[in-house]
């Protein structure tokens, strides 16, 4: 007896095509997600645009300037951009900058990793809330009252620790004092710091926030206590996050324009001291003589400005470096 037996073959799968392949691949399948890839991606251009025209200008600019610049523009001890030729250069805007940022930022970042670890890992809650919200609020403030109360408040008030310093540190000539007004760079970095210690604050508190559970969980386990905890979980889990907080406070110490010139006694002389009176930074300088400028003179502030453009670059550059050779210690990594 012959049985027939039929075995019904699926029809063979369409293969997906080119056009369709390269969508799944790029993740854009829908027009959603089409619209919204093309909208993000001309996002960054755009951006990338838009600091390329910066830099064009500024060049433009500054090449105009520092053609009719009668001294060495990186060395010169002096801004009169009103003489016939004139003569300027950026050498104790250069330093001012660099001094005022580090002292800023040596102040500002042991505080606000200490604060930042006492919120999330010592604090209670029911006061960790109300110190976060204050520290929210400081972020908030704007620059001409921090320079207000620096200038009011501060500077009559440095008089005991300048005085302090010099009797005990003097005689390393950073800290030596002549006496009168200080308004000297170690008030503006201390202004600085002040300012900058909310953006260091909650970055670092935020990140902190992601350790996972279980790593914590894991050196109790083994015997640790709650500073060694901190010191080999914590910390090295968090410190790309530091260091882009730092980062982010460094940047807004090197363009803080009033609240230095409210506080800063310029002038174009590179002081050994820190107490000493004297000194400049280059969003100080800007702000102080771009409204009385003629247009060589402006040009010349732009040259400036393109200093403090590049500076900047090569600080982010150098922190994307740090973060990268330490991408193992990311909260993205981990």
């Amino acid at each position: 007896m012959d049985i027939s037996t039929t075995t019904d073959v699926p029809p063979p799968t369409p293969q997906p095509t080119v056009g369709e392949r390269k969508r799944a691949a790029r993740g854009a399948t829908r027009p959603g997600d089409r619209i919204f890839l093309g909208l993000s991606r001309g996002s960054g251009i755009l951006l990338l645009v838009i600091m390329a025209a910066i830099a064009v200008f500024l060049t433009y600019r500054a090449s105009l300037a520092i053609s009719k610049d009668h001294g060495n523009f990186l060395t010169t001890f002096e801004w009169n951009t009103n003489l016939n030729p004139p003569v300027f250069g950026i050498a104790v805007l250069a330093f001012g900058t660099v001094v005022s940022s580090i002292v800023a930022m040596a102040i500002a970042v042991p505080i606000a990793v200490a604060i930042a670890l006492f919120l999330t890992h010592y604090a209670p809650r029911k006061l960790s809330g109300p110190i976060a919200y204050v520290i929210d609020l400081l972020a908030a403030v704007p620059s001409i009252v921090y320079g207000l109360w620096g200038a009011l408040i501060l500077v009559p008030h440095m008089q005991g620790l300048y005085g302090w310093l010099n009797d005990y540190l003097g005689w390393t000539g950073i800290f030596s004092w002549e006496g009168g007004a200080p308004r000297a760079m170690l008030t503006v970095g201390i202004l600085l710091a002040i300012m900058i210690l909310p953006i260091i604050t909650n970055v670092s508190r935020e990140v902190f926030r992601q350790v996972p559970r279980m790593h914590e969980e894991a050196a109790l386990a083994l015997g640790a206590t709650r500073w060694e905890v901190v010191r080999m979980a914590v910390l090295p889990f968090g410190r790309s996050g530091v260091i882009s907080a730092s980062m982010l406070g460094l940047g807004r110490a090197l363009g803080e324009t009033m609240a230095v010139a409210t506080v800063l006694s310029p002038s174009y002389d590179i002081q050994a001291s820190l107490l000493d009176p004297g000194g400049g930074t280059f969003a100080q300088n800007i702000a102080s003589k771009f409204g009385e400028a003629t247009e060589q003179g402006r040009d010349a502030l732009i040259a400036s400005g393109l200093v403090l453009f590049v500076i900047t670059l090569l600080v982010n550059g150098a922190a994307r470096a740090i973060i990268a050779r330490r991408k193992e210690y990311s909260g993205a990594n981990a």
